[in-house]
């Protein structure tokens, strides 16, 4: 069932979902991933599934390919399935072996004082409305935090990320239009510390069209936190918009390789038919997700939890 914020921040006997909430939970990621779990079935539901037809295997490949679940990911899928000796119910099967190489429940390392989180994705990700949402959900759980908005040459992100400033209760650390990235990451650190935050989080520009100097940008932003605090950033959250699908995992490889990306949120999986891109990114980069976005709500930012997610993309 659906993991709760309190087992996602590691909170000592950390409880789940009351049960009627977790089926509600279920029931809108669910609906979120109608698309996906339409691209990743039709073929499927047409025929029952023999093993013994090699058709009926590149019928599952082609399905699993669709829904942008990789190469990679899809043939070490297929592996799995025709190791087991049961494929009575596929989509059953199928659901175990996704949530598997998603792998284990990942935690979001919030436990240092303060912790920094990195927080980085290109532009229209949902970046800055993911990082308020985080923010207000640290807040119900009695972290305080500091918003730094290290994206300075966009206006509107700033503004953004201040309103949920507001809305969270966080103390917000701006700079004019042009400023150096990494000293705000600097100034919101030391903010932290001297008002005694819990939790930074620093929001970074995503400009597609410049991406050797954003990558450069970013690692000095990285150099700058690791040389104010020791241990930091405790979190490196990569924002993807899953209706990008294959470029969402391009995306994750070249960030990670300049940043050292530790977990991914994904966005926008209403609007998406390419939801497998979950599975692609957890088994070609070895990256866990930990949030997810499926709508526009405070409510629609969840912890990632791998055998709802594919119990859901697969039949829900």
């Amino acid at each position: 069932m659906p993991r709760s914020w309190a087992e996602l921040l590691g909170e000592d006997n950390a409880q789940p979902e009351p049960a009627a909430e977790r089926a509600g939970l279920f029931s809108r990621l669910r609906d979120s991933l109608s698309k996906s779990r339409t691209a990743l079935t039709a073929e499927l539901a047409s025929a029952a599934f023999d093993p013994g037809d090699a058709a009926a295997w590149e019928r599952l490949e082609e399905a699993l390919i669709r829904a942008d679940v990789g190469v990679p990911a899809t043939a070490e899928l297929v592996r799995r399935l025709e190791a087991r000796p049961d494929l009575a119910d596929l989509n059953a099967a199928l659901a175990e072996e996704i949530s598997t190489l998603l792998g284990d429940p990942p935690i979001l390392n919030v436990r240092a004082n303060p912790s920094v989180l990195l927080v980085v994705g290109v532009n229209g990700t949902g970046k800055t409305t993911t990082i308020g949402k985080l923010a207000e959900r640290l807040r119900q759980h009695g972290h305080a935090v500091v918003l730094g908005a290290a994206d300075t040459f966009r206006a509107a992100a700033e503004e953004q990320l201040e309103i949920w400033a507001d809305r969270a209760n966080a103390e917000f650390v701006g700079a004019e239009r042009g400023a150096d990235p990494a000293s705000v990451a600097y100034e919101a650190i030391e903010a932290a510390t001297r008002d005694g935050r819990d939790v930074v989080i620093v929001d970074t520009a995503g400009r597609l069209h410049t991406q050797s100097n954003l990558m450069q940008e970013l690692a000095k932003v990285r150099r700058v936190i690791e040389g104010k605090l020791e241990g930091a950033p405790h979190e490196t959250l990569l924002v993807v918009d899953a209706t990008t699908g294959q470029n969402g995992l391009q995306q994750a490889r070249l960030f990670g390789e300049a940043v050292g990306v530790t977990g991914v949120a994904l966005t926008k999986l209403d609007g998406s038919a390419k939801g497998g891109i979950a599975v692609a990114i957890a088994h070609e980069l070895g990256l866990p997700v930990k949030l997810i976005g499926v709508g526009e709500t405070l409510e629609d930012l969840r912890p990632f939890d791998a055998d709802d997610f594919a119990r859901a993309l697969v039949s829900g």
